[in-house]
């Protein structure tokens, strides 16, 4: 096989290594998004159970640089505090020891499996989440056949005349096969197969053992670089905090290493006869020393990465507060006031994702649904925020109708975000079974389904004024909207009943695709009536306390 066909060979691994990362991030945040914060937070609750669920997600991903990938965008979008996330790093680095050891059997036999489960499961007419895990299952597959093909590719090498020339002479120099190592790595996205051809051409005595334990402090080097450059973009320096503290990390161990290598080089020969073993208890003793040195000092070395990396304010982007004023914080009916408007932006939000699902109901472009569903991170983003800012008032400083409308705000923005969640995860699915099956609905059933969703949008604007302004009258009407979506979901089951006995197979399925759908708009419709109206009827004796939810059911 020729030279150029050998780099087309290891360009098309890596960029399979990067689309089954890729394919396993996408399908874990589709999945498990709305429940990943919780998750994470109880997981990583201290440093050491951030450490090790950084260890077994790269034990799973089968590649630190993945999950390098991964808990770069979660910390990018707030979901894991920075702390907590370089203690991810750190496990993750501990991580890739063990694939070390793993991978010297054949993992990568497990493969084609995990790509099966992941294409039947996303094939099958199943809910979104089992397509979205899916997903993952083929991510991790892919994964494991590139990175099971790079090491066959390099290996094809270690032989060569070429190749131990070139390590022989730079084996005088650990500095150099540092660099060497790393750019290996950083071309390659795998430190694992770096470490593994290392211990393939330690063991046969193609270069010694000092210069092996460099070319391993490099292959650890070149796999920080890559969340580097590859993480999430954007302007905004602090998305790049993790991966550049990673970096940073890793640079002081590598340098603290070579200060000291011959030592340690003799210190790890004497004890270890086996030279690629040798390589392997260093790799391993390598990362743990650099986490066990790193971990007590994650706070303020996440403080110094804050200040040298301050986050941008885009007053373009929706998602980004406007009004939560940490100032006002001392002032606890200002900040109520702050984060009352603020919670109006989740309102304008949600307007908006009820605008893009009617526009996708109505028409042919996928594009629609797509940009509608991105909309509701600027819900979850938004919640969060205010969440975030209300928890932080001192509740002494609270009168008790202060905690009345704190509990106000936070009731409006979460069953707001809530009723985004079902467009989200079911309406916008519905829109999209529709064209995928290519679907009609009748002029009637199409007409009521345009109709309802304006029916939404005016009721979330009168859930918004009765917001501001606690009119029982408004609270009223609103209640009462829930009787219209009942009746229209009663007429669509008797409808739907009658197709069947019709026997047509495309009306029947238009029939029950339209009942879903108007499902959802109840669904979405009791989220906005609890939000605002519950809570006036209330205070008014009209509804009893035992139905006024956080969270509409």
């Amino acid at each position: 096989m020729g030279f150029p066909l050998n780099l087309v060979d290891l360009a098309g691994f890596v960029a399979l290594l990067l689309w089954g990362a890729h394919m396993v991030q996408t399908g874990v945040q589709r999945a498990f998004g709305a429940n990943l914060r919780a998750a994470l937070g109880r997981a990583l609750r201290n440093r050491l159970g951030a450490f090790l669920a950084g260890l077994g997600v790269t034990s799973i991903l089968q590649s630190s640089t993945a999950t390098g990938l991964m808990i770069a965008g979660f910390a990018a979008s707030g979901l894991v505090d920075l702390a907590p996330a370089l203690a991810v790093m750190l496990g993750a680095n501990v991580g890739t020891t063990l694939i070390v050891q793993l991978l010297s059997f054949n993992v990568a036999a497990v493969a084609p499996v995990l790509i099966l489960i992941g294409v039947l499961m996303f094939r099958r007419d199943s809910g979104p989440r089992a397509r979205d895990v899916g997903r993952v299952f083929t991510g991790l597959g892919l994964m494991l056949l590139a990175l099971h093909q790079l090491l066959e590719l390099m290996t094809s090498y270690e032989d060569t005349p070429s190749l131990r020339l070139l390590l022989g002479a730079a084996s005088a120099s650990p500095v150099l096969n540092v660099l060497l190592a790393a750019g290996m790595t950083w071309a390659m996205h795998s430190s694992v197969a770096v470490v593994l051809l290392i211990m393939s051409l330690a063991s046969r005595g193609v270069v010694p053992p000092l210069a092996a334990f460099a070319l391993v402090l490099g292959a650890n080097l070149g796999s920080a670089i890559n969340p580097v450059l590859e993480g999430p973009a954007g302007n905004d320096p602090a998305a790049k905090r993790l991966p550049v503290g990673n970096l940073l990390m890793r640079v002081a161990g590598v340098a603290v290493a070579l200060l000291f290598l011959e030592p340690i080089s003799r210190e790890v020969v004497a004890y270890v006869s086996d030279n690629g073993r040798a390589v392997a208890d260093f790799h391993t003793v390598f990362n743990l020393a650099v986490a066990a040195a790193f971990l007590p000092l994650l706070t303020p070395f996440g403080d110094l990465l804050g200040k040298a990396l301050p986050k941008q304010i885009d007053p373009a982007d929706p998602s980004v507060p406007i009004y939560l004023d940490p100032a006002a914080r001392e002032t606890p009916i200002v900040a109520l006031g702050a984060a009352a408007r603020e919670a109006l932006r989740v309102s304008d939000a949600l307007g908006e994702m009820l605008s893009g699902a009617s526009l996708a109901l109505s028409g042919a472009d996928r594009r629609k649904i797509v940009e509608t569903r991105r909309r509701d991170d600027v819900l979850d983003r938004l919640n969060l925020a205010i969440k975030a800012y209300l928890t932080s008032l001192d509740p002494d400083e609270l009168n008790e109708q202060d905690h009345r409308r704190l509990d106000e705000i936070l009731r409006f923005t979460m069953n707001l975000e809530q009723a985004g969640d079902v467009i989200d995860r079911s309406l916008l699915p519905h829109a999209a079974k529709r064209l995928k099956r290519g679907l009609v609905f009748t002029k009637e059933e199409q007409a009521e389904i345009i109709d309802l969703i304006n029916r939404l949008l005016s009721n979330l604007q009168a859930a918004s004024a009765l917001f501001m302004t606690d009119d029982a009258r408004i609270a009223r009407r609103l209640a009462s909207e829930k009787v219209a979506f009942r009746e229209a979901e009663s007429r669509a089951t008797t409808a739907h009943f009658e197709r069947m006995r019709g026997g047509q197979l495309d009306a029947v399925q238009a029939s029950a695709l339209h009942l879903d759908l108007l499902r959802d708009m109840k669904s979405i419709n009791s989220h906005i009536v609890a939000a605002a109206a519950y809570p006036v009827l209330e205070r008014e004796g009209e509804l009893l306390p035992s139905r006024i939810l956080p969270i509409a059911r």
